[in-house]
């Protein structure tokens, strides 16, 4: 079994997660322990010891409650239950323990905006029948029109498609995502009660932190007006009420020692900045480095737009390339549109993987090179390339409820490939795995990388061993070097320099003792090529 981290066993009040590596599990495709085509704890478990000595800090488990899965488990029945696909409870906490003692921390993924058609509290909502208590715990309203046969108001889907569903009383209920995931009321106390319990019960259970899920979208304006562009304050977006509430709930992981990452996705960083205050969230996922195109002007911009909304606050920056929701960072950076933009999804957009996977290593250092803290999904450490799901076999409700014409999500989240040659790529047993792999997957397997010196897994390795061992790397300052255009140049106290190159010609390196790690190797005048990354001491 892979050693241990050195510091396994900090203080509860140490501050890791300001400088953390975090890898992001979506369980339903990281490893099948059961054989029975579904990714499992039983197969996270297996594969801690890979997480160890890939070197993150704590994994943050997509939701793994009980659910029916309509939008890949964000519609929760049950926050103290594990989803029977994906073990118990128990197996929960043995996986939380024995990850501990790997020095790895836990976070679970929390859901405040809506929960499940199956909850217990909205099949009680639809047996009482309009006007009960139980309704008034979700967004229950008459509809408009002479028969009432027009939704209550006119708000945009987060997806595509209605926000509401007219139930056989008459009345609708309100649903910013699905159908099968009504919007709570988050003016109605108990539901605040509940939440906090929530809380409560995983800390309780040895969880180092909360991911929280659309945390600028739970509270609501009461009279639920119609949707003006532009009208602030937002009915359903980014409002003030928000913030009391994470104010009690920063109180609750306070008497853990737990911190908070939340899913913030606002244009103005002074009202993102507001999420971040000393008593509300410890950290917020930053969407605008994750979307910027690979440019360096416009990186560079990001970069320093971020620590410059997160400085006032004093709470360090986060840095992601790619998640459960967004395009893989090989294929995008492969294509002439490098950015990525819901908006802008479709079927059969052309890309270079050869492209792709050169700019993605550079990206990883420049990524694991900056101030705060990392995110990981799952996979990127091996280079997957978004797949081509057949379109009998999606199963994202994004695309159904575009018409058919939003590929969706599940490009990115098809099973990872373990063993080169297992059947499905070593995911699980002989049962084809939920998702198809496509052909050739098995050429990523993680048993061929770990023996190839140049391989994605073997950079990230050697990378975020750095990382954890280099102490100019991690929270800190940065500070801009001067570098031609194209070229980002950066200082990490003490005497660490990473430079990325994004121009069409060869760089000059700066002045140097020696080359800590490269994204790919240097020209024969040890110039720096296009697309790669250098980690020097200097």
């Amino acid at each position: 079994m892979a050693a241990p981290h050195p510091d396994k066993n900090p203080a509860p009040s140490d501050d890791w997660w300001r400088g953390a590596a975090i890898y992001q599990v979506y369980p339903r495709s990281f490893a099948d322990g059961d054989g029975d085509g579904t990714g499992d704890l039983a197969g996270v478990r297996a594969r801690l010891p890979y997480l160890a000595e890939l070197g993150v800090d704590a994994i943050w488990f997509t939701p793994w409650y009980l659910s029916p899965l309509a939008d890949g488990g964000y519609d929760v029945a049950d926050y103290r239950t594990i989803d029977p696909a994906f073990g118990t409870l128990e197996e929960a906490e043995r996986l939380i323990t024995e990850a501990r003692a790997l020095g790895i921390r836990t976070i679970v993924d929390i859901v405040p905006n809506h929960v499940s058609d199956q909850h217990p509290w909205f099949k009680a909502a639809l047996a009482a029948g309009p006007g009960s208590p139980e309704r008034k715990l979700f967004h229950f309203r008459p509809g408009r029109g002479e028969h009432g046969e027009l939704p209550p108001n006119d708000w945009p889907s987060q997806f595509s498609g209605q926000t509401w569903t007219r139930v056989e009383d008459g009345e609708w209920y309100l649903h910013l995502f699905t159908p099968q995931q009504p919007d709570l009321n988050w003016a109605h106390p108990a539901v605040r009660e509940e939440h906090e319990d929530v809380l409560r019960f995983w800390f309780e259970r040895g969880v180092a932190g909360v991911r929280i899920d659309s945390a600028a979208l739970p509270a609501k304006d009461p009279d639920l007006p119609d949707f003006v562009e532009g009208r602030d304050p937002h009915p359903y977006i980014d409002r003030d009420e928000l913030h009391e509430i994470y104010r009690s709930w920063r109180r609750v992981a306070d008497a853990y020692g737990g911190v908070f990452v939340g899913e913030v996705w606002l244009p103005d960083a002074e009202r993102f900045a507001r999420y971040l205050r000393p008593d509300e969230l410890h950290t917020a996922f930053n969407f605008n480095f994750l979307a910027c195109p690979w440019d360096a002007e416009r990186l560079r911009a990001a970069i320093d737009d971020t620590l410059a909304e997160h400085a006032p606050v004093g709470a360090p920056a986060t840095w992601v390339l790619c998640n459960h929701d967004v395009t893989r960072t090989v294929t995008r950076y492969g294509r002439t549109d490098t950015g990525f933009d819901f908006a802008a999804k479709e079927f059969g957009t052309p890309t270079d993987l050869t492209l792709g996977t050169r700019r993605a290593r550079a990206a990883a250092l420049l990524t694991l090179a900056l101030p705060g803290s990392v995110y990981l999904y799952q996979g990127e450490e091996l280079g997957l390339p978004e797949a081509d799901i057949p379109r009998d076999r999606i199963q994202d409700p994004m695309h159904f409820r575009s018409g058919g014409t939003d590929p969706g999500r599940d490009g990115c989240r098809v099973p990872l490939p373990w063993t080169a040659d297992a059947p499905h790529a070593g995911f699980g047993s002989d049962t084809e795995p939920w998702l198809p792999q496509p052909a050739g997957w098995s050429a990523y397997a993680a048993d061929l990388q770990a023996a190839d010196p140049g391989s994605m897994l073997v950079l990230y390795r050697t990378a975020l061993r750095l990382r954890r061992t280099e102490p100019g790397l991690g929270d800190g300052p940065l500070e801009w070097l001067p570098a031609p255009d194209g070229v980002l140049a950066f200082r990490r106290a003490p005497g660490l320099v990473c430079v990325v190159n994004l121009a069409a010609a060869p760089a000059v390196l700066p002045g140097h003792e020696e080359i800590l790690l490269a994204s790919g190797p240097l020209d024969d005048a040890g110039r720096l090529p296009a697309d790669t990354a250098v980690w020097l001491r200097a």
